[in-house]
């Protein structure tokens, strides 16, 4: 350790998974430790915001201690405390935020707000590429499918969101339809690996002209087209409903990148936010960023989900510029990308 040195404890708890990371310098690991509450909300086809509250309540603290005990640190040792604070459940994100607001202030460090969606993205400095900005970023999550343009390590501009249903959103709705388990991203991934993703022609929304998304009609055409089936008594198969639905998601996520990527001239897309987990996405996007003289960059696959690596990250950067938050700060549960 050198007074140079930089450690961040970063602190997430905008859903379902308690977690607490140390990073050094923005760069090495040293602890990241994630308590993931899916086998209690699994039976329920979804989270549920007061069972989560409560959960992360009683695990934030053991979580926070494995974290610092695994980075071998105590909180003297300790630069900054780097809390998200925005968006997901606003009683999940109060739990995390308080706790990291006692910690620093108890121990007189530097707090950092951060928002969550951000996180996502400077997961990607932690992917072994050599990334700068600016380069374009495709946020696809349960609740956020955005594109924008990383001009700077604190700026952002927004080129286009869902106007209705996030990508994760609809996966997850299409899994719960069809009677598979939560989360239903990686349930309608490992199904349609058994599918033909062309046996089904689904429609593809594009919104031309725009770099926004909409996947509310391809949801209703999914559910229409398994509801025709049993109205007539014919049999369902599951495997090629999942392989075409994720199909078309895939399709337009790689068009709209590549439509962006060609209108700025950037040459890096980043892919962020849980469904970037998703393989059949990563290879896609891949081959449509080579296509248009670009390469794509994704995080390892821990990373890809919830975590507070992401946060400590992004916390990084920031008190680097010389951001603090005030001991104000207040979780903001429909917080913006960049805001």
């Amino acid at each position: 350790m050198t007074e140079q040195d930089v450690y961040i404890l970063g602190i997430e708890s905008s859903c379902d998974e308690t977690a607490a990371a140390v990073v050094k310098n923005g760069k090495e690991v040293l602890s990241n430790i994630i308590s993931t509450q899916i086998p209690i909300h699994r039976k329920f086809g979804g989270v549920v915001p007061e069972i989560a509250s409560r959960k992360h309540i009683e695990r934030i603290m053991p979580v926070i201690d494995k974290a610092l005990d695994d980075a071998k640190l105590t909180m003297a040792e300790i630069t900054a405390v780097a809390v998200t604070y925005g968006p997901g459940l606003v009683g999940a994100l109060l739990v995390g935020l308080s706790a990291g607001k006692a910690l620093a202030f108890a121990c007189d460090k530097p707090l950092i707000g951060v928002n969550h969606l951000e996180g996502h993205v400077f997961a990607n400095f932690l992917s072994g590429e050599d990334l700068k900005p600016p380069f374009l970023a495709l946020v696809v999550s349960g609740g956020h499918t955005s594109l924008l343009i990383v001009e700077d390590y604190n700026t952002f501009k927004l080129l286009g969101q869902t106007r209705d249903d996030a990508a994760g959103e609809a996966f997850d709705k299409i899994a719960r339809f069809m009677g598979l388990p939560y989360p239903g991203g990686p349930e309608i991934e490992k199904l349609a690996a058994s599918g033909n993703p062309k046996s089904i022609a689904f429609p593809k929304p594009l919104l031309p002209g725009t770099h926004d998304f909409s996947f509310s009609g391809l949801k209703s055409a999914v559910i229409n087209y398994i509801h025709g089936l049993e109205q007539k008594g014919e049999p369902l198969n599951k495997a090629d409903i999942a392989a075409s639905f994720q199909e078309t998601i895939v399709e337009v996520l790689v068009e709209k990148s590549q439509d962006a990527l060609r209108a700025t001239g950037l040459k890096q897309i980043v892919l962020a936010g849980g469904v970037s987990a998703n393989k059949s996405l990563q290879k896609a996007l891949a081959k449509g960023a080579e296509e248009v003289g670009a390469s794509l960059i994704h995080p390892t696959a821990i990373l890809c989900t919830d975590n507070a690596v992401m946060i400590a990250t992004r916390g990084y950067y920031q008190y680097i510029h010389g951001e603090r938050s005030a001991w104000n700060l207040n979780a903001i549960p429909a917080l913006k990308l960049g805001e």
